[in-house]
């Protein structure tokens, strides 16, 4: 297929980038808090990525979003935390020929102050979990008028009122049970910090190794379980089989592939792992609800008509 004449690869939004007159706030006085808003057109909406957490909310318009490897579809009222670097966009497909003043309000806010005070504060446990799941970008549900009053509160604040207001909105996302990862899947907690090391450490290798040959014995045997005792304590942990889980993996790399090159899709099923092209669609299209040429089709509209 042709080359986009686009970046592939989202781009890196740097401090430089984020002028008042875009929609962010003035530098001064934030604190560790950034608020955003901004209408459509405005070129902050592009494929992209950055180094802090983004709690982004569509007040109008409705359209595709992009969240990792994850295709949607949003409306006013859609409401998703993102990771850092994890890429993401919203395009619009119903946007009238004089622009919309107001389409999206944002928080972004870095991750080492936190994790820093977790340390320290007990209670900022659970804002923890939070944020690992946010690694995959998560979409709240019921949580629109919530999230919108804090959010122009915390726009209103300064000091210590605008980061109490932070902590209270970060546990209401952080006891919200109606909620989905977006970009892959989540790793459930376990009873225990080692047991969460453990499988740390096992998801780790398999991401590493995804697309080589791996079998459920080759990576029992590496930590010491029967077969039939691992496909137990993985499943517990990560709540997919062994099998589907190395599925998703691959289907995740092979998503990457169709994204950022213009490779064909039957190089992209070995390249992620795959050995027979048949599986591979079969299995795309039981993952992602399409097959792998719409998904690349789907994919060139990330860009959206801004740029």
């Amino acid at each position: 297929m042709p080359k986009n004449p686009h970046t592939l690869r989202p781009e890196l939004e740097h401090e430089f980038d984020r002028d008042p007159r875009l929609g962010y706030e003035p530098q001064d006085g934030q604190g560790t808090l950034r608020y955003l808003c901004h209408g459509v057109p405005n070129t902050l909406v592009r494929w992209h990525h950055h180094d802090e957490y983004e709690l982004h909310l569509i007040v109008e318009t409705s359209g595709k979003v992009f969240v990792g490897d994850y295709i949607g579809h949003f409306e006013p009222g859609h409401l998703v935390l993102t990771g850092p670097r994890l890429p993401h966009n919203w395009v619009s497909s119903n946007v009238p020929p004089q622009g919309v003043a107001l389409r999206d309000i944002v928080l972004q806010f870095a991750d080492a102050p936190l994790r820093r005070a977790a340390e320290n504060i007990p209670e900022l446990t659970e804002v923890m979990t939070l944020l690992e799941r946010a690694r995959h970008g998560i979409e709240f549900f019921g949580l629109t008028k919530l999230a919108r009053q804090s959010m122009e509160s915390i726009r209103q604040q300064r000091g210590l009122r605008r980061f109490n207001e932070f902590l209270a909105l970060l546990g209401h996302l952080s006891e919200c049970q109606d909620y989905r990862l977006l970009s892959s899947m989540p790793l459930q907690s376990l009873d225990d910090e080692a047991s969460n090391l453990k499988i740390s450490g096992i998801v780790d290798y398999i991401t590493e190794n995804c697309c080589s040959a791996l079998s459920l014995a080759d990576v029992s045997a590496r930590i010491g379980m029967s077969e039939s005792q691992f496909s137990r304590y993985f499943r517990r942990a990560t709540g997919n089989t062994f099998t589907d889980f190395v599925n998703r993996l691959r289907i995740t790399k092979a998503c990457q592939l169709l994204m950022e090159t213009d490779h064909y899709i039957a190089n992209v099923c070995y390249e992620s792992g795959f050995n027979n092209v048949a599986n591979f669609n079969r299995r795309f299209l039981e993952i992602k609800g399409m097959t792998p040429k719409e998904f690349r089709r789907q994919v060139e509209v990330r860009f959206g008509v801004t740029q």
